[in-house]
């Protein structure tokens, strides 16, 4: 792996894993001034404004990276993280194993665009009660 797709992989992962840490001022910081993050059924241009959409959604949710592969672009690099998903449900039941991809956009050293891809709403672990 050359040391920009390196660079490029390290800083989606380590975004994924502060997020994880709900430490939203760290992951701002792997942020650029404007970003995009398309999510099934909704798209963002703020961390703010998917965080306070995700809250809906489950209590919490964590991810087990199987893999990554990057590639550099003209104007950057591109990351792609896929794994499983595990968490838990609004009504507390655990889940796990659910598909996830995520693509992340880079350019000088930040993230420009997410592009995340997963099976929760047809896997019905959302909806899912004890």
């Amino acid at each position: 792996m050359s040391d920009a797709n390196k660079a490029a992989t390290d800083v989606a992962t380590e975004f994924l894993a502060v997020m994880e840490r709900r430490d939203l001022a760290r992951a701002r910081t792997y942020l650029a001034d404007t970003v995009s993050m398309r999510f099934p059924n909704a798209e963002y241009s703020s961390l703010d404004a998917m965080i306070a959409s995700a809250g809906g959604r489950y209590r919490w949710v964590k991810k087990r990276i199987s893999a990554t592969e990057s590639f550099t672009t003209d104007g950057g690099g591109v990351v792609y993280v896929r794994g499983t998903l595990y968490g838990e449900n609004l009504h507390g039941v655990p889940f796990e194993g659910i598909r996830f991809i995520d693509r992340f956009e880079l350019r000088d050293g930040k993230i420009v665009a997410q592009d995340v891809w997963n099976d929760l709403a047809e896997s019905g672990v959302l909806a899912r009660r004890g």
